[in-house]
C-alpha cells in the first residue's frame, strides 16, 4: 500500500481483525471504511489501523465512531492503532482520543 492511495484491507488474524486504512478518509469513501469496520466486527475484535491515513474528516470520525460503539455493544474489541499525526490531531480536537483505546501496534492492541 502506498500513502498516495485510498485503500482499505482486512487481515484476519484468528479471532481479531485488523482493518488498515489509507490515504484520505473523506465523505467519498468513508463508507468503505465503515462497511469494512463493520464487517470485521462478524468475526471478532477489531483494530484499525490508521498510520498511512493523511486525511480524515468527520465522515471518517464517524466510521470510527460506529465500529466502536458497535464492538461495545456486542461485547467485543476495538482499538485505534498507530494513528498518524493528521488523524491523531483530529482524535485529540474531539477528544476521542481518550475515548478510543488507542494503541501503538497490531501486538499492543491485541495484548490488551
Amino acid at each position: 500500500m502506498s500513502d498516495s492511495e485510498n485503500a482499505c484491507i482486512s487481515e484476519d488474524l484468528g479471532g481479531y481483525v485488523l482493518v488498515r486504512v489509507c490515504g484520505e478518509v473523506d465523505l467519498s469513501w468513508s463508507q468503505q471504511v465503515r462497511d469494512a469496520i463493520l464487517a470485521a466486527l462478524g468475526n471478532g475484535g477489531v483494530g484499525v489501523e490508521l498510520a498511512l491515513v493523511t486525511y480524515i474528516d468527520s465522515s471518517g470520525i464517524a466510521a470510527l465512531v460506529e465500529g466502536f460503539q458497535t464492538a461495545r455493544g456486542k461485547g467485543k474489541r476495538f482499538g485505534v492503532i498507530a494513528a498518524s499525526r493528521a488523524v491523531l490531531a483530529v482524535l485529540q480536537l474531539a477528544r476521542l482520543d481518550k475515548v478510543f483505546p488507542m494503541f501503538a501496534d497490531v501486538d499492543a492492541a491485541r495484548a490488551a
